[in-house]
């Protein structure tokens, strides 16, 4: 009974001193694609990703039924960091659905327009002088913003302390009227929705891929996707296992960093995460392993009896280390692996009648004509060859021709195209994509109505699947070379695919960039299918893995290839278009039209 009271005074209580308009809250989530739209065209760079933000820390003067709540003295402010902006996952700051929109918007241009300083007014004024600049037609809308944020901000007093000195250079700096002395932060005053908390990243006595690995240590433990802010800290281990000192200034504090051994500790403590929102910092420590670990568990590869066999010798690839904008060579070593005593794959009858179905129609493409551009006649205007040549006439030093080159005209042509397709078999594919099936299970469906539909088209094709370990073993599972004809061995081997490690996609891509490069083929196109981003068990987790994988891309156009990538991952769209680029991938919404889309696409970029 008492707990029960004691939860519904809480609610009420809480709900009582709520400043936020529910009513017309917006959610992250529905304005993402908007928000990376502006912020892009805003000159932001393309690596950055947004998340939601966490609650930190603020200040300002308080009314007292906030103080017998509790409430407000923590806000999930906009936060922008050297490769993340973190925006509050609800925005219910004004009484207007809209205004609630264009504060996304704006935080957007306002971060794409920070330039680093050491003071946080001047900064977001400075920041707030370029987007204006830069986005005039913005100006109403931010004007609406500021007077809406105004009206909320505190009143200001004749007499008071450093709060109501902060609350003052902060409403000067609103209305463009900054003073000279500026030192006070973001912590001193009520939120500003219209800023941005900028911070720079931590220095440690530790190399950045161990603090970046150790960040995600602490975000896989924790299980959800706000972005923390953290702390380096140093800790030994006691040399006196049996003494245990006693602080009793630390007991009721959660700020204190508390050395848990993961190796040792795998089970998950539900409080967790509630303790992680109760800080304003999270305190990292090295714990005496290697710091580049996970740290639930780092998986072992099985005995030689049950593994795959190696063929051949590791092959040496470089791989791009974007912090220090150099490719390094020979960094990671890829091992093609194939399966031993493979079943013959059956089938079942409506995968059959499925690749029947697709097998016959793309039989019907590969007969069908084709249209052949930048003819001198033909049965139809090519609309950009026709551009082209009324620009071309402009130039008076361009000779006049009675027979241009702008019609299209379709005939049977012989084809010169080459497939190759990379399917994604690391862990995650272990999980269960429908209620019966699990993604490994739609991924074997979709590699053998591939191969079947590509084997009756008659063009040549590769098949091939990866995972990793790190980077000194990147495993190139064999399905199908160029050299082997689609039979029973090979889709006896496409029914063997099993969950493998991780998804080091970058050296796949070299890898596969290395075989189609030697093809004599005209057209030649490199097929990516994963159900999610590039990641590792070392420093081949975010930002690394993403701008690996995007020059590794770079590298297949550099070679005249066409990369592109099938997904069935819900959040591809904010992290693939800076990857492959806008029109470089198709996302599959579900999975059981992994097949269908994977043939529609193939069929598409044939016909380009």
């Amino acid at each position: 009974m008492e707990e029960m009271i004691g939860r519904w005074w809480h609610q009420a209580i809480t709900k009582a001193t709520r400043l936020d308009h529910p009513a017309a809250a917006v959610q992250l989530q529905d304005m993402q694609k908007t928000i990376g739209i502006f912020f892009r065209a805003a000159g932001g760079p393309n690596s950055l990703r947004f998340t939601p933000a966490s609650l930190q820390a603020v200040g300002g003067q308080r009314h007292w039924a906030q103080k017998l709540a509790g409430s407000g003295q923590r806000a999930d402010t906009a936060q922008l960091e050297p490769d993340v902006l973190a925006l509050p996952a609800t925005l219910a700051v004004f009484d207007d659905a809209q205004l609630n929109r264009d504060l996304y918007l704006w935080l957007a241009m306002l971060s794409a327009c920070w330039l680093p300083g050491s003071h946080w007014i001047r900064d977001n004024l400075r920041a707030t002088q370029v987007a204006l600049a830069q986005f005039p037609g913005f100006a109403a809308r931010y004007q609406g913003l500021l007077q809406a944020h105004l009206a909320q901000r505190p009143k200001l007093q004749h007499s008071g302390g450093e709060k109501w000195q902060a609350e003052s250079a902060v409403q000067a700096a609103l209305r463009e009227q900054v003073t000279d002395e500026v030192r006070h932060q973001a912590q001193d005053v009520a939120p500003v929705w219209l800023w941005l908390s900028a911070s720079t990243p931590p220095v440690a006595d530790r190399p950045a891929g161990q603090k970046d690995a150790q960040a995600s240590q602490q975000a896989g433990a924790l299980k959800d996707k706000l972005r923390r802010r953290t702390q380096a800290t140093s800790h030994e281990q006691s040399r006196n296992p049996m003494v245990l000192p006693f602080r009793a200034e630390s007991i009721m504090s959660w700020s204190e960093m508390v050395h848990v051994n993961r190796s040792t500790d795998d089970e998950e403590d539900g409080n967790a995460l509630n303790a992680a929102n109760d800080m304003d910092k999270l305190s990292i420590a090295p714990d005496g392993q290697t710091l580049a670990s996970r740290v639930k568990f780092d998986l072992d590869l099985p005995s030689s009896s049950t593994d795959d066999t190696p063929v051949g010798p590791g092959i040496a690839l470089p791989e791009w280390d974007y912090r220090r904008v150099v490719l390094q060579p020979a960094h990671c070593l890829v091992q093609v692996m194939q399966a031993q005593h493979c079943a013959p794959f059956i089938p079942s009858v409506a995968l059959r009648l499925t690749a029947k179905r697709l097998r016959r129609r793309l039989e019907t493409l590969r007969d069908a004509p084709r249209a052949v551009h930048g003819q001198d006649s033909g049965d139809d205007i090519d609309l950009d060859a026709w551009v082209r040549f009324h620009a071309d006439q402009l130039d008076v030093a361009t000779p006049y021709s009675d027979t241009p080159s702008i019609y299209t005209r379709r005939a049977r042509l012989d084809r010169s195209l080459a497939t190759l397709l990379l399917a994604d078999l690391s862990l995650s594919t272990d999980a269960y994509a429908t209620e019966k099936s699990r993604v490994i299970d739609v991924i074997r469906d979709a590699l053998f109505v591939f191969g079947e539909a590509l084997h009756a088209a008659g063009d040549p094709f590769a098949i091939w699947g990866f995972s990793s370990v790190r980077r000194q073993h990147v495993r190139m599972q064999h399905l199908k070379t160029f050299a082997e004809s689609w039979s029973d061995a090979s889709r006896a081997r496409v029914g063997a695919i099993k969950p493998g490690y991780y998804t080091r996609i970058g050296a796949a891509i070299r890898h596969a960039t290395l075989q189609l490069a030697d093809r004599p083929e005209r057209k030649r196109l490199l097929m990516l299918l994963t159900d999610g981003k590039p990641n590792d068990l070392d420093v081949y987790e975010g930002r690394y893995g993403l701008e690996d994988t995007r020059q590794a891309v770079r590298e297949a156009h550099a070679a005249g290839l066409i990369p592109f990538c099938v997904t069935i991952d819900e959040k591809a769209h904010d992290y693939l278009p800076m990857l492959f680029g806008q029109n470089g991938y198709a996302m599959v919404h579900k999975p059981q039209d992994l097949v269908r889309q994977l043939t529609q696409a193939w069929a598409t970029l044939s016909r380009r």
